[in-house]
């Protein structure tokens, strides 16, 4: 027999009260219950929709015949399949159209033989049905919202998609502990942090919008292209290679163009256009003028997405460029710490101040985002820098593992885009005699994040090997560092203004 909607869930507190009344209460308080735990998995609050699998686990007495959700059944586990443990019960039940449940627990049953009630047990968690007809809508806050692709975590976080504006419109679908679920398009979704959205009053229409016709236009600065929409619409954006595009997805628009206005000024922008990927997926393509890109940034103006695309600097030398230079960690945030005690936070406020010597030596304007034993979270350096508009970033620290045999010198980036600052780099601290640990893409750290100007970090050495912890204490290797550095940021910079650029990446050294 098929399972209906379900409508009024099995309340324990009822079922509770029941038992308290026919006398069984007492004398299942006295006895040690047949059930041990019950939960959602995962052990976490949940938003689900037709469609979506709620799963549960119980554990408890063997043998037993146990139900969840106002009977759906659960079958206990061969003992090959949980390490030779009995009575682990697992169930799933796929949400229907028309089921309802509103924040409550699960309910839990272990019945007898004779389908009497022999325990009864309920989730620590709460699980919400929606409606397909009632969308939950959200809009974006704060100065660093962010995409995740999926749940997945480890110490830097789970893995972004990208950053969004604030406002923007999101159609919530889901919800997994900390993390609301969000349908970009049809078959695309993505997860977004509670923190950085605001749930708005029932009533609304999922976000959607034609486009305008755009335009295309220059300042002293950038290059600007603005699209106007009906609503602030969720995006994703991604810097391609070979040759170098910058392709912007925004998700819920339909084109309505009819004509692309390129006024005076552009420099760096070139012939743009666009595709509908699907009836909800719009796509700007906007081809750049230079090898090396020099970053781009995102936002709303209005309904309008405005895309800002920076242009190379005027002269691609040290004299007259901007870096920042970040010395990773600070104040309590200590970092990493050797088994002598070496402190990875005052090892980068060392290297990064023989780094801001070098550069000014050479005529570029250091940028530094502490010059003191301080603590700064990670993202007010960001938002910091984003106020600075470096033309280049350069986050130094100090590697650690959990071998004293690991060692070696190694630089990250995110973007394929900003690899060729990567791999300068980290061709330059390989001339100082330290072994070769890699050059590290699509790396998820925070100060990698932003796409308004190449970025890299540096892990100058392993402060927990001995050899390498001795060389990043001795003051003279540590300006032997900076001075690699510079070189680095000094070939990048020769690099980009050379025709051969792609080239000279062919050319590279292979890897370590």
């Amino acid at each position: 027999m098929p399972f209906a909607p379900i409508k009024a869930p099995f309340h324990p507190r009822g079922f509770l009260r029941l038992l308290a009344l026919v006398g069984l209460l007492p004398i299942m308080a006295r006895a040690q219950s047949p059930i041990e735990s019950a939960e959602t998995v995962p052990a976490v609050g949940q938003w689900l929709q037709p469609g979506d699998r709620l799963q549960v686990r119980l554990k408890g007495r063997p043998g037993q015949r146990v139900s969840f959700l106002n009977g759906q059944p659960m079958t206990e586990l061969a003992p090959a399949l949980t390490k030779g443990q009995r009575g682990i019960y697992q169930g799933t039940y796929t949400v229907l159209p028309g089921d309802t449940l509103h924040d409550r627990p699960i309910a839990f049953q272990m019945l007898r033989p004779d389908s009497m009630v022999l325990a009864a047990a309920v989730s620590r968690t709460k699980v919400r049905f929606m409606s397909l007809n009632e969308p939950q809508l959200a809009v974006t806050k704060g100065a660093l919202v962010y995409l995740n692709y999926g749940l997945g975590e480890d110490r830097l976080g789970g893995a972004k998609m990208g950053y969004l504006d604030s406002l923007v419109v999101l159609h919530i679908t889901g919800l997994v502990g900390s993390q609301y679920r969000v349908r970009l398009a049809e078959n695309q979704q993505a997860w977004v942090p509670r923190d950085v959205a605001r749930l708005l009053p029932p009533g609304g229409f999922v976000p959607a919008s034609l486009t305008g016709s755009w335009s295309v236009a220059g300042d002293s600065l950038y290059d600007y292209v603005r699209v106007p929409l009906e609503a602030r619409l969720p995006y994703r954006s991604e810097l391609l290679q070979n040759p170098t595009t910058l392709v912007v997805d925004v998700f819920g628009a339909t084109s309505n163009t009819n004509w692309i206005t390129q006024r005076d000024g552009i420099r760096e922008v070139g012939d743009v256009r666009y595709q509908q990927l699907q009836p909800d997926v719009f796509r700007l393509i906007i081809p750049l003028r230079h090898a090396q890109a020099w970053g781009y940034s995102i936002g709303y103006r209005g309904n309008t997405l405005v895309i800002k695309v920076k242009r190379p600097p005027a002269r691609l030398r040290l004299r007259g460029i901007t870096v920042a230079i970040d010395a990773g960690h600070g104040g309590e945030n200590v970092g990493a710490t050797s088994p002598g005690g070496s402190q990875e936070k005052d090892l980068t406020l060392a290297i990064a101040r023989k780094l801001r010597q070098e550069l000014e030596q050479a005529g570029a304007r250091v940028l530094m985002t502490r010059e003191a034993d301080v603590t700064v979270d990670n993202g007010d350096r960001v938002l910091r820098l984003r106020q600075l508009n470096p033309d280049l970033l350069v986050s130094i620290h100090v590697n650690s593992a959990g071998s004293p045999t690991v060692q070696g010198t190694s630089t990250y980036y995110r973007y394929a885009a900003f690899r060729p600052l990567a791999l300068a780099l980290y061709q330059e601290m390989r001339k100082t005699g330290l072994q070769g640990f890699g050059n590290v893409g699509s790396f998820n750290f925070g100060l990698n994040g932003p796409t308004e100007y190449p970025n890299v970090l540096v892990e100058t050495a392993f402060v927990s090997n001995p050899g390498d912890e001795k060389r990043l204490l001795d003051p003279q290797f540590q300006q032997q560092l900076a001075e690699r550095m510079r070189a680095g940021l000094e070939e990048f910079l020769r690099a980009s203004r050379a025709p051969g650029l792609r080239g000279w990446l062919r050319q590279a050294p292979a890897e370590q």
